[in-house]
């Protein structure tokens, strides 16, 4: 997801399918149900096929049933934000804070819905800032993001996005304290 993607807000959706050709039929239904923004609408690997909108909550809601509906046994994960977090809505369209924390967290999810939720939980939870944010594309289909801040803050974050989602869709949380200057340049 390297260009900006359009979400006006202040509602957004995801649903992930394990269906490229119903994933069409999907955003078909999805778009002719409601006045929403498509904001993605792709197959990324392992064969999955993601699709993103917003837009005013009632129509959001209205067109994730249709989606949910819709895409029936294909549905692999979901997720309905009514007020999705500024700083996730920013690190969507490729816009990132970054800030020299003193700690810094990273989660790990086995779906693009669930590294959604659980960023959203945790920007929600915590005075952190999201520094990264990679779904799909290069990483088998997983979520993964960075949050930064207050080493109190970024626990916090962590234990809130660690309870936002099924266990069996978390792969992992991991925290490293006052990360070393070379880590900070090359990897995060």
């Amino acid at each position: 997801m390297s260009e900006p993607l359009p979400l006006p807000g202040p509602a957004l959706a995801l649903l992930e399918l394990d269906s490229i050709a119903r994933g069409y039929v999907v955003a078909d239904a999805v778009v002719k149900r409601a006045a929403v923004t498509l904001s993605l609408a792709e197959a990324v690997t392992p064969g999955k096929y993601l699709l993103l909108f917003s837009g005013e909550v009632a129509e959001v809601q209205e067109s994730f049933q249709a989606g949910v509906e819709t895409a029936g046994r294909t549905l692999l994960d979901k997720l309905l934000l009514p007020m999705a977090a500024q700083g996730l809505v920013d690190g969507l369209q490729g816009r990132f804070s970054r800030i020299d924390g003193e700690s810094v967290g990273i989660v790990e999810t086995h779906t693009v819905a669930a590294a959604l939720l659980c960023a959203d939980v945790a920007l929600k939870r915590a005075e952190v800032v999201l520094e990264r944010l990679q779904l799909a594309r290069g990483i088998g289909g997983k979520g993964v993001f960075v949050l930064s801040g207050e080493q109190h803050m970024v626990e916090a974050a962590l234990e809130g996005a660690a309870t936002a989602v099924e266990s069996h869709l978390l792969l992992t949380t991991e925290l490293i304290q006052r990360p070393s200057p070379e880590l900070r340049g090359r990897v995060l």
